[in-house]
């Protein structure tokens, strides 16, 4: 039997599936990563990203951190690729289906996924920082008028930055969800963002299958790797 059709079996066989994604399940959208040799990270700009990317900066250079934002991180206009459909589709069909995403691109939700935990936040929620105000991902991504309220407070993007904690209530349901799982699926994702790729170890369940294009330091625990697209692993299945 081949390792796509032990795939298939597992999936059969599970009855509580979790799903753990990173920038590389959106990709196949067209949306960059961040790692990887023609990811963002590697791209040349005024400060590191991962400074302009932190609370910090947010803080005392406004205008260079929406800039950054803007241009780089504008998840409007994509849409779910194949293997975020198949996994709302799974769901759809009965399973007991999780996500646990790293990404703040809303694309799992887009696909049709109900029980998305998103760690990183989600580009389509931003708030006062003053009065609490919401705006959507278009206003904060195409706004003429900056990135101020109409109180004159600085709008926020609901996304965890660099310096910042992870929501509790969004770790203590991913983990939850990861230990009483008997089938964890670990996609696009190089398990090297603390503490969200930590959760993995708290698998407890029956098999582990990973699909990223680099090696991880989970493949050694790993029932299957595979060092493919993720859309073509699960179209074979």
């Amino acid at each position: 039997m081949d390792k796509y059709s032990v795939f298939n079996n597992y999936i059969n066989d599970a009855s509580k599936i979790v799903v753990f994604s990173g920038a590389g399940m959106s990709t196949e959208s067209g949306i960059k990563d961040f790692r990887s040799k023609d990811g963002l990270y590697n791209e040349e700009y005024d400060y590191p990203p991962e400074k302009i990317l932190s609370h910090s900066f947010f803080i005392n250079h406004t205008d260079e951190f929406y800039k950054f934002y803007r241009n780089k991180l504008n998840c409007l206009g994509y849409k779910p690729n194949f293997g975020h459909l198949f996994f709302a589709n799974l769901e759809k069909s009965g399973k007991d289906v999780t996500i646990v995403t790293q990404n703040i691109d809303n694309l799992h939700s887009l696909a049709g996924s109900k029980n998305v935990i998103e760690l990183h936040g989600n580009v389509n929620r931003n708030y006062c920082s003053s009065c609490g105000k919401f705006y959507d991902a278009f206003y904060v991504f195409n706004s003429d008028t900056g990135f101020r309220c109409s109180c004159g407070g600085v709008i926020k993007p609901d996304v965890v930055l660099y310096d910042e904690a992870l929501d509790e209530m969004d770790i203590f349901k991913a983990i939850k969800a990861i230990s009483e799982a008997d089938l964890l699926i670990i996609l696009g994702t190089s398990l090297s963002v603390y503490p969200a790729s930590g959760f993995v170890s708290y698998f407890n369940g029956n098999h582990v299958v990973i699909i990223n294009n680099d090696s991880t330091y989970m493949d050694g625990k790993a029932d299957l790797v595979f060092n493919e697209k993720i859309g073509d692993v699960l179209r074979r299945l």
